[in-house]
């Protein structure tokens, strides 16, 4: 039986950091793989991991939730074959929403899989802004996660870690939750919270109940088997015809408002259940593979001018691998006000990718 781990968080959260963890102090001796779902063109987080000493399978250009849910089970299928391994780790993307991941894995159907957890790593700094901005899939993570981990919570006041917890309260009571900093823990003590049978039941209870409610009205519906078929109708539907065209017409006046207002870049400033949409309706990426050579200052100067949102876009997340100057190799990563360059392994070849929401490519391009 091959144990299926899944850690998503929203762009810049940590995810790899903790994977890196885990790896070193809590899965010693285990036959790991890696499934990494970069949103962009352009992988980078493989990179970092390979040192890591495990298989990474990197799947581009959109996200698990959205384009690639059949490519994700032939891959999950051929991990199975090829490796047999002990235990899959999968990575998200960071706009990508977890219940439709945990989905695509109870799709493949296999006896092999057992569904150990369900994390989402959350930036305790961020979480009240990205809840504001990006409700409908910073949301989804906690919502269908048997475990939030907080990141980046050394340092942060009092206050702030409260009402992050509140928040993620509200969307999840029954979640096990690792406020404490990372350093202060031991890999097997983050195993633990994240393998509750208890949170991890209950996660499952609310994906079955989701399942039942009628995506258009929201009620529960039941059909019998034998005289269900697919030209039925529900009722509800046809009495809320009306009324879904009334928000269509308001999803036209949403879209207009973001040209003014971005704090609601999933579209909608509504209850977030009602509205389903792929990461790659709100998000884009640019990315680019290069040969030119930077200093760390270079990066560092670029990654600070990306807080400029009227010339660049809302930038939310940035990373990259590319060769220094002086022969090293420069890794950084991004998320808002927080840039972090440093030194690394080589590359087989630079590679930079930013991800944000009505991102200017051509300016982006002009930085690096």
């Amino acid at each position: 039986m091959t144990k299926v781990d899944i850690f998503s968080g929203f762009l810049g959260a940590g995810k790899t950091t903790l994977i890196k963890k885990l790896i070193a102090e809590a899965y010693k001796g285990e036959k790991l793989v890696l499934i990494e779902n970069e949103f962009g063109d352009i992988g980078i987080d493989g990179g970092f991991l390979q040192d890591a000493g495990i298989e990474i399978t990197e799947m581009n250009s959109g996200c698990i939730c959205c384009s690639l849910v059949g490519d994700f089970g032939e891959a999950l299928k051929k991990v199975l074959e090829q490796y047999s391994p002990d235990r899959i780790i999968i990575e998200p993307s960071g706009v990508g929403k977890l219940s439709d991941v945990i989905t695509a894995v109870e799709n493949v159907h296999s006896d092999e899989l057992l569904l150990n957890s369900f994390t989402a790593v959350v930036d305790a700094g961020k979480c009240k802004m990205y809840v504001k901005n990006f409700g409908e899939f910073f949301i989804n993570q906690i919502e269908h996660a048997n475990a939030v981990v907080l990141s980046h919570t050394r340092g942060l006041s009092d206050t702030k870690l409260d009402t992050c917890v509140k928040l993620i309260r509200e969307h999840n009571p029954t979640a096990q939750l690792v406020t404490t900093d990372w350093d202060s823990l031991n890999g097997n003590q983050i195993v633990s919270a994240l393998e509750n049978k208890d949170s991890l039941e209950d996660t499952m209870r609310k994906l079955r109940e989701e399942a039942d409610v009628c995506p258009v009205c929201g009620h529960h519906h039941e059909h019998d088997e034998h005289e269900h078929d697919h030209d039925h109708e529900c009722e509800h539907h046809r009495e809320h015809d009306h009324e879904c065209e009334h928000h269509h017409e308001h999803d036209h006046e949403c879209e207009h408002h973001h040209e003014h207002d971005h704090e609601c870049c999933c579209g909608h400033d509504h209850d977030h259940e009602h509205h389903h949409h792929h990461a790659d309706e709100v998000f884009t990426s640019w990315g680019t593979e290069t040969t030119k050579k930077f200093t760390a200052e270079d990066i560092t100067n670029a990654l600070n001018q990306l807080s400029n949102e009227e010339k660049y876009g809302i930038i939310l997340r940035a990373k990259g691998i590319v060769e220094g100057v002086d022969g090293t190799w420069i890794h950084f990563d991004y998320v808002p006000g927080e840039p972090d360059v440093r030194t690394g392994s080589a590359g087989t070849i630079g590679r930079l990718c930013v991800i944000g929401s009505k991102i200017s490519e051509s300016e982006i391009a002009k930085l690096f």
